[in-house]
């Protein structure tokens, strides 16, 4: 089983702390979700578990062992994955450039969303907020990735391909965390998917997704 896991994780930007000594863990194979509104501290507790921003205390610590001095493209090359809600894919290369610079097979991407099998040809820039979310993570599905961090998976799509893209993710073999403003409705009433809740980066709330109020 994998273990993702802060242990009183402070992170600071400048003069300000957005992490006030967060503890969670995320087991894998299986989802979790931070919950939070901007300004939570969701996005942060990402990227530290991805190492792309230092604490200033606490520690990261996955399959038992502190990784919090370990830089992210060690993390990367062990497995990890993130997913930013922002600069995920590469606008100016059209989408079956993109898909390949993961797999030259592009037909576990196009299964996953068959939607982009007439975009390959289209550049990146040109597409929608969703179509962009669909293409970014269908480059995680062949990467068999041991953690995958993702900042606002459906955002932009339809709900039936939000719904897809929740399957999508719930049944990859991994540690697959995400970060939501809102628990999505077919989540509530799964069982073991993990929910920590975040207000002002701390924690308001951590158990399953059947016992949020």
């Amino acid at each position: 089983m994998t273990l993702v896991s802060l242990r009183r994780a402070r992170v600071r930007y400048g003069p300000l702390e957005a992490l006030h000594g967060l503890t969670l863990a995320a087991p894998g194979p299986g989802l979790t979700v931070l919950l939070g509104r901007n300004g939570s501290g969701r996005t942060t507790a990402l990227r530290a578990l991805a190492g792309t921003v230092p604490l200033s205390a606490g520690a990261v610590v996955w399959d038992g062992a502190d990784i919090t001095r370990t830089p992210a493209y060690e993390r990367a090359r062990r497995g990890l994955v993130l997913v930013p809600e922002r600069r995920a894919v590469f606008g100016s290369l059209t989408v079956r450039e993109n898909l390949e610079l993961t797999a030259p097979d592009l037909s576990d991407a196009l299964r996953a969303y068959p939607e982009l099998e007439a975009l390959l040809p289209r550049r990146v820039g040109t597409l929608s907020g969703g179509e962009q979310r669909m293409l970014a993570l269908s480059r995680v599905l062949p990467a068999r990735a041991r953690v995958v961090l993702v900042d606002e998976p459906a955002q932009g799509m339809s709900p039936a391909v939000a719904a897809r893209t929740y399957e999508l993710l719930g049944g990859l073999d991994a540690c697959v965390i995400v970060a939501e403003q809102r628990l999505p409705p077919g989540l509530r009433a799964v069982p073991g998917v993990l929910v920590y809740e975040l207000r002002r980066g701390a924690l308001a709330f951590g158990g399953e997704a059947t016992e949020l109020p």
